[in-house]
């Protein structure tokens, strides 16, 4: 049987680890944020594949949540007559919460952990090294193109989840409830601010950073050959799923 004190010490320094190693993936990313360091073709080529590529599931995802929201509340919209309330209802839960994280989420486990599979794939075949042999600084040429572009995709593809979350809000509520679209979009327009809408933006911003840091540093540290690449994506799928609930909870509490 493991000593418990062992055990519990193993895994704090495990932690310290990694929170000094991605502090230390944050300040080489801050320091080579300079326009004239970027890689612009890798940019555009990372950006289609992390972001056009997530499109179709964001969508069909984005629908199905708007759908769910508008069921879950049309119980409580029937029974107090408050049709004009259900568009305002899907909305403010979509675009300020729903969106961001369920998007995030899908995010971290499709883009992130394909990301940190790449990186520890390198990585243990001493391709990362290759790299430095030829005088090729990785931070700049493998994980530069990389953050930026979960930046940027994770942004726009929250706009178009929330947007496409409310359509199939509103076509749920004409076809299952029975409440007209224009009065579901009535209610949107009415009631929903623009703060509501920049809520949900700033979370995206703040996830696709994380999910960029935490995908990339654990695939720049992976070793262990095979098996190694398979605990670092699933380090890298927790690791970002803690941190967008715990980024949500203090950009909710900072931005109220």
């Amino acid at each position: 049987m493991l000593n418990p004190v062992r055990y519990i010490g193993e895994n704090f320094l495990r932690w310290c680890h990694d929170i000094g190693g991605l502090v230390m993936m944050m300040g080489k990313v801050f320091i080579n944020f300079a326009p004239w360091k970027l890689d612009k073709p890798q940019i555009w080529r990372n950006m289609y594949r992390v972001g056009v590529k997530s499109f179709p599931i964001v969508v069909v995802t984005a629908l199905l949540t708007g759908a769910i929201m508008v069921i879950q509340s049309g119980l409580y919209i029937e029974q107090y007559g408050a049709h004009g309330l259900l568009g305002w209802g899907a909305g403010y839960s979509v675009l300020r919460e729903v969106g961001p994280i369920m998007i995030g989420l899908m995010f971290s486990g499709r883009v992130g952990a394909n990301n940190t599979a790449e990186l520890g794939t390198m990585k243990v075949t001493e391709q990362v090294d290759a790299l430095r042999a030829l005088a090729i600084d990785p931070i700049s040429y493998l994980v530069m193109p990389r953050v930026i572009a979960m930046i940027v995709m994770m942004f726009l593809l929250v706009i178009v989840g929330d947007f496409t979350a409310l359509l199939g809000g509103a076509v749920t509520s004409q076809v299952l409830l029975g409440v007209d679209m224009k009065l579901f979009a009535w209610s949107i327009v009415t009631y929903i601010e623009l703060g509501d809408f920049t809520h949900g933006l700033w979370k995206a911003v703040a996830f696709g950073y994380a999910i960029a840091i935490i995908s990339c540093h654990f695939g720049m540290n992976t070793s262990g050959g095979a098996v190694g690449v398979g605990r670092a994506v699933n380090a890298s799928v927790v690791g970002s799923a803690i941190a967008i609930f715990v980024l949500d909870y203090f950009i909710t509490f900072m931005v109220l």
